[in-house]
């Protein structure tokens, strides 16, 4: 298995089936398309026949102040309506590698990312929106917390930090 940018010409897609619909149809039909209008990046996990078992996409954001716990706003200016925030937008895995650790392979992928990217841009840490109660299990075992008034989840770059410099 190796980890890669989304490249079309490579990487075949069409067999990649996870238990949600709109991340299959995302992975099969958009991502390339959001990659080429520089709206997301795509990463991909495949294996020698290099066959999508598992991918996320990644993009700028940012979050309304007044969604977020006052003890992180109140460390910033009330000029700031918006925080910026990188977005893990989709993560998934295919059926076939359930249950390997794959998803956490690919998660800690993408933190190493933004926590690269963060010390070259203003981000304050990265934003998911879980597709389902499974989801958000999945990342509160990393330490995202969840804001109730978005259903959104966050986790802070000096989290992050400390996860993936720590963790091994």
């Amino acid at each position: 298995m190796k980890i890669e940018i989304l490249n079309s010409k490579i990487h075949n897609r069409e067999k990649f089936a996870c238990d949600e619909d709109l991340l299959d149809r995302y992975l099969k039909k958009q991502a390339s398309q959001d990659v080429k209008r520089n709206l997301a990046t795509c990463t991909v996990l495949v294996d020698d026949e290099n066959e999508v078992k598992g991918y996320y996409t990644l993009s700028s954001g940012s979050i309304d102040k007044d969604t977020l716990p006052p003890d992180i706003t109140n460390k910033f200016p009330a000029s700031y309506s918006e925080l910026p925030y990188a977005l893990l937008g989709r993560l998934a895995v295919d059926n076939t590698t359930k249950g390997l650790g794959f998803g956490e392979i690919l998660l800690m992928d993408a933190l190493v990312k933004c926590s690269q990217i963060s010390a070259q841009m203003g981000i304050l840490g990265v934003v998911v929106d879980p597709i389902n109660d499974k989801a958000v299990k999945f990342y509160k075992k990393y330490g995202f917390v969840l804001l109730p008034t978005s259903g959104k989840m966050i986790l802070s770059i000096k989290t992050i930090n400390k996860l993936v410099f720590h963790s091994h």
